[in-house]
């Protein structure tokens, strides 16, 4: 059998290597979601626990928390709208912006949901050997990114090639 080619390009195979993770734990995700009949979507797991925790919030507020884009946010509270998980209204104090909040559906769906994903995160822990190491180690890449950015980083490298 042939080595796996990302394993063997070693740092320069990392991006593939977690968009591989990514795409398998979304799909085996959304399998087990369609097994078990819950009409939500793997990425909405996040939307569901911030908007609990904080009762309502703006699109940018997730955006930011969450640090994904705008668009991005939109795009996945519209497909929770669509299923009757995620309503909005506007701000009282601002008329201008829409907050987001989670409707009696989804409020009586939650326990159930949070079952799953406590069974989700029990498997990531088995998963990683019960160790934050991995965590770590994307907590300070995601911080490195911040300092200065990939493109900016292969700009300075191939000026001094």
């Amino acid at each position: 059998m042939m080595e796996d080619f990302l394993v063997e390009m070693g740092v320069a195979g990392l991006t593939g290597r977690l968009k591989r993770l990514n795409d398998l734990f979304v799909y085996q995700t959304k399998q087990f979601y369609d097994e078990h009949d819950i009409d939500i979507e793997p990425n909405w797991h996040m939307i569901f626990l911030m908007l609990e925790k904080h009762d309502s919030l703006t699109v940018t507020e997730i955006a930011e928390a969450i640090q994904i884009s705008h668009p991005a946010v939109i795009k996945l509270t519209n497909k929770m709208k669509k299923n009757g998980y995620v309503e909005s209204f506007r701000n009282p104090d601002d008329l201008r912006k829409q907050q987001l909040k989670l409707t009696k559906k989804a409020m009586k769906k939650l326990p159930l949901l949070k079952r799953y994903w406590d069974a989700g995160e029990k498997s990531l822990n088995d998963l990683l050997n019960e160790s934050e190491h991995l965590l770590f180690q994307l907590e300070q890449l995601e911080n490195n990114l911040k300092l200065s950015g990939f493109k900016e980083r292969m700009e300075v490298y191939l000026k001094n090639t």
